[in-house]
């Protein structure tokens, strides 16, 4: 049984954030719309670490995607070099079953969160969106970074992380890959404050963005806290704002920023204004006015995975990257 490896080199040399926007956008809106057949995703705790494995699998027969995605966080990771999160795309025939490709996923999962974000970005923040502000300075800050600048013309980029020396390091490796000049706050709140574009990007449990702090009419992009115990917003903010998800079943599951809130009576589930693919196909009305403030809330999808995978396979396949390996 051959069937094509790629490591993270070689999906970074097929696949770049700019080309999974429009595939993004298709798999959202087929998610939403019941085309793809997803179960949610097991996971399981892992006391050694501590960390997390999560199975993510999927098929969607537009697509012609079938397959699943390993994938790990393990918080400690950073105390020996490695990745927190890591991950591992497995590509199968949807006629046979049959072995197709192993890849990295690390990057996958790095760069259509990003575009998935953009996407949401491009239907829901206002069209005179200009100011960014980051919260994190890990990979998903930087891929934010990079797949907000090509749907919004921005004109200034703040980042906060906890760490100053993350942050300006930040800057100074982000700065030559963007039009725009970048700067390094100090304080969260000196980030966020007239900012028309926020994103939440960080490992922390409790939240990093205030109500108080959020201008009416901006849009909040909130990737990180993927588990029922964490958080990255004020329950305040998200009572406030019309709150769109990738998916529903997932955010009152999985997000703490849903969950927590519900518990605490803060809101209710009803808080959820749509997912962002129903958005898409014009089921779900978005923003409706200039004034009010839309929070996309991303735990990602095993067919975003999968049709960047599918993507990443096939250029390998014209442009004969990886190995083929007999299994």
């Amino acid at each position: 049984m051959m069937f094509r490896l790629l490591n993270e080199a070689d999906v970074r040399a097929v696949l770049a954030i700019g080309d999974l926007l429009e595939p993004m956008a298709r798999a959202l809106e087929a998610f939403s719309g019941g085309r793809v057949v997803q179960p949610l995703r097991p996971v399981v705790p892992v006391e050694a670490g501590p960390g997390f494995l999560a199975v993510m699998p999927a098929f969607s027969a537009a697509d012609h995607a079938l397959g699943a995605k390993l994938v790990t966080l393990f918080g400690g990771n950073t105390r020996t070099g490695l990745p927190t999160h890591l991950a591992l795309v497995i590509l199968l025939d949807e006629r046979t079953g049959q072995l197709q490709a192993v890849m990295d996923g690390r990057y996958i999962t790095e760069i259509r969160t990003a575009a998935a974000s953009a996407v949401a970005s491009r239907h829901l923040a206002r069209p005179d969106a200009r100011t960014l502000a980051i919260l994190g300075s890990g990979v998903q800050a930087r891929s934010h970074l990079l797949a907000l600048a090509l749907v919004h013309p921005l004109a200034m980029v703040r980042v906060w992380s906890p760490n100053a020396a993350h942050r300006d390091r930040f800057v100074a490796e982000m700065q030559p890959q963007v039009a725009c000049p970048l700067a390094a706050c100090g304080e969260a709140e000196r980030c966020v404050r007239d900012a028309d574009l926020i994103v939440a990007a960080t490992s922390s449990r409790t939240p990093v963005v205030m109500s108080a702090w959020v201008n009416d009419g901006a849009h909040v992009t909130a990737v990180g806290a993927a588990r029922p115990d964490e958080r990255e917003m004020d329950p305040a903010l998200v009572a406030r704002a019309r709150l769109y998800v990738d998916s529903r079943e997932s955010a009152v599951r999985e997000a703490g920023d849903v969950i927590l809130g519900v518990r605490e009576r803060a809101f209710t589930e009803d808080v959820i204004c749509g997912e962002i693919g129903e958005v898409l196909a014009g089921r779900v009305e978005g923003r409706r006015s200039p004034g009010d403030v839309t929070i996309f809330k991303s735990l990602g999808l095993a067919i975003e995975d999968l049709v960047a995978a599918q993507l990443a396979f096939a250029r390998a396949q014209e442009r004969n990257v990886g190995r083929l390996m007999d299994l």
